[in-house]
């Protein structure tokens, strides 16, 4: 009994362990403005001749976590990224939990953003360097199984450089 006891809670303590080792890093910082964080998203992009990709979801949403993990370990999109755009991870918590000011901070949100939830999630804001949305990406055009393509997400931000929009 204590034998088959021991291994059972062996087996559990493993399961755990690879779970913990396979979960996806946090990247939305929940503790900000985002409004703020957008301002200065343009103020660097304006500075650095950029634009601005804000990827508007939360660490709620598996979905988010796996695009934040997949742009992060391919070196072509990232690279792609840091040469063209201030991104940045915009946190939008569509619950009633945070209080009356966050619910209010998170229509303001919304509001800047052209409504961009409807989409689902995540999903991305391209702004020019005045912060003027140009673009919102619905991410499911994105996807592949249960993950993104590279194909479709290097033609997504390949799109939308400041490059490819001035040359429009």
């Amino acid at each position: 009994m204590r034998k088959s006891m021991f291994f059972g809670f062996l087996a559990l303590f493993i399961s755990l362990s690879v779970q913990a080792q396979t979960a996806l890093k946090k990247v939305y910082n929940e503790d900000i403005n985002p409004l703020e964080q957008i301002d200065q998203a343009v103020f660097k992009a304006k500075a650095n001749g950029k634009l601005v990709v804000c990827q508007v979801g939360g660490n709620w949403c598996p979905w988010c976590l796996r695009f934040a993990d997949f742009v992060t370990n391919d070196t072509t999109i990232i690279k792609v990224i840091n040469e063209n755009f201030e991104y940045i991870h915009v946190n939008y918590n569509p619950r009633k939990s945070g209080g009356e000011e966050k619910e209010k901070q998170a229509a303001a949100l919304m509001k800047r953003l052209d409504n961009c939830w409807r989409f689902g999630f995540p999903v991305f804001v391209v702004l020019d360097d005045a912060g003027k949305v140009i673009h919102i990406q619905d991410s499911s055009f994105l996807e592949e199984g249960q993950g993104y393509n590279q194909e479709k997400v290097l033609r997504f931000f390949k799109n939308w450089t400041p490059q490819a929009v001035k040359n429009s």
